[in-house]
């Protein structure tokens, strides 16, 4: 493969970014909340009283903004500060975690309660995410986007590997309150680093919002790169989601030994991000994007390798790579995104990538459901992988893939950006 005609910088370049050290130190803070809330959350509706009908409308509550409301967090995102965006979303985010924590912690907590929190940090992601997609490229110079994504994603997946554990010993020691009082605290910090970034507003044509949705639609149509990616990844996030997440858990009750295997499967494919962001950090690919679609297929390998009932030291081999596949391949996906497309459109754009797989989600959990009724879990499994690796094949035969390739110093003035890079603290 070939590769591009730069030299590797080393990381410590980039950690004399003042803004860049913020940015990481608000990443790392954030995912030290985040890796303990879900468990907390589950075990905050379990002591209301509450059981899976419960749980999944609090689930449900806090996927569907992130759904409705992304799309205008891409066109605030394209139009007005992206510093100041995320300070106000993860301070909108400490103020639900907080409330729902303080309700926890005096038993006065309900399904609808909880839902409604959930609802408020749902639709506080939604600003989030567009807004941090952009900013990274405002803050970084090009050169170093890959490095600065794969350090910015090792914090957040270094954390997975014991918050969950970390989250489970204090829900049992103290209660689900003070895991989600800590998730409240690490937004609040986070949106304090954050402000500080002092970014300014994208340059943006002086059009209406509606003008701003449209333009920003007929860009992402343009780019037929862009919206086959989306298009597959929906497919592709669908089938992971309904084949690990859904039926992941009860292949491992059925097939092996339960809880104790699915914690060792889950256990290899975090460690495999891991591995992943320690790929990235090193090696960088000149055609980005087609490392990005072929390696998002290793997804289909531990679905395959369970729905055949392999033994359970190859599922683990097969999870491991999956999750090293699953990051490159996002590393690699993010950085073309950030040389590719303008800094004036990466939040609409990002936004409607977002919508198409968060869509994903309920269709994957839905499908899976109605499919179980009529199919033993090993056909479903199989169906899964069989949808990862068309969808995987079938955007590699997209022609505008394989010109998506990594800009080198000379491509630099020509690229379409055209950011401004936050000067060193």
């Amino acid at each position: 493969m070939k590769i591009a005609d730069e030299s590797p910088k080393p990381i410590s370049t980039l950690l004399k970014i003042g803004s860049f050290r913020r940015f990481v130190s608000a990443n790392l803070i954030s995912a030290t909340g985040s890796a303990m809330a879900p468990l907390a959350l589950a075990y905050a509706v379990i002591e209301q009283g509450g059981g899976a009908g419960s749980l999944g409308v609090v689930l449900a509550t806090n996927t569907v903004p992130t759904i409705v409301f992304l799309l205008a967090g891409g066109l605030f995102a394209d139009r007005l500060s992206r510093s100041w965006l995320l300070f106000m979303g993860n301070l909108l985010a400490a103020g639900a975690q907080g409330a729902l924590a303080v309700t926890v912690a005096t038993g006065h907590a309900t399904t609808m309660s909880i839902a409604a929190c959930g609802f408020v940090s749902g639709t506080a992601a939604s600003f989030i995410v567009p807004a941090a997609q952009g900013a990274v490229a405002q803050i970084v110079p090009e050169q170093h986007l890959q490095q600065a994504n794969a350090l910015l994603r090792l914090p957040s997946n270094a954390v997975k590997v014991l918050g969950p554990v970390v989250g489970g010993v204090i829900v049992a020691a103290s209660g689900a309150a003070w895991a989600l009082a800590w998730d409240a605290l690490t937004f609040a910090a986070a949106a304090v680093l954050l402000l500080g970034l002092r970014l300014d507003a994208p340059l943006v044509s002086p059009g209406g919002v509606l003008s701003d949705l449209r333009a920003g639609w007929a860009g992402f149509w343009s780019r037929t790169w862009l919206w086959t990616y989306t298009a597959a990844g929906t497919v592709l996030v669908a089938a992971w989601l309904a084949g690990f997440q859904l039926l992941g858990p009860l292949v491992a009750a059925a097939q092996y030994a339960g809880a104790r295997d699915w914690g060792l499967i889950q256990a290899a494919f975090t460690c495999g991000l891991l591995a992943g962001t320690l790929v990235c950090l090193r090696w960088k690919p000149y055609r980005l994007l087609t490392v990005a679609v072929a390696a998002a297929g290793a997804l289909a390998l531990p679905l395959a390798a369970m729905a055949c009932t392999v033994p359970l030291s190859l599922v683990l081999l097969a999870a491991a790579l999956a999750g090293v596949g699953l990051d490159v391949a996002i590393v690699a996906w993010t950085t073309a995104f950030q040389q590719r497309v303008p800094q004036a459109e990466q939040g609409r754009m990002s936004a409607f990538n977002g919508v198409g797989e968060r869509l994903a989600i309920p269709m994957g959990y839905l499908v899976t459901a109605l499919a179980a009724h009529s199919w033993s879990s090993q056909a479903v499994l199989l169906t899964c992988a069989g949808m990862i690796a068309a969808a995987t094949v079938l955007n590699l035969c997209v022609p505008d893939v394989h010109r998506i390739n990594r800009l080198t110093p000379d491509d630099q003035p020509t690229a379409a950006n055209g950011h401004r890079t936050v000067e060193q603290a």
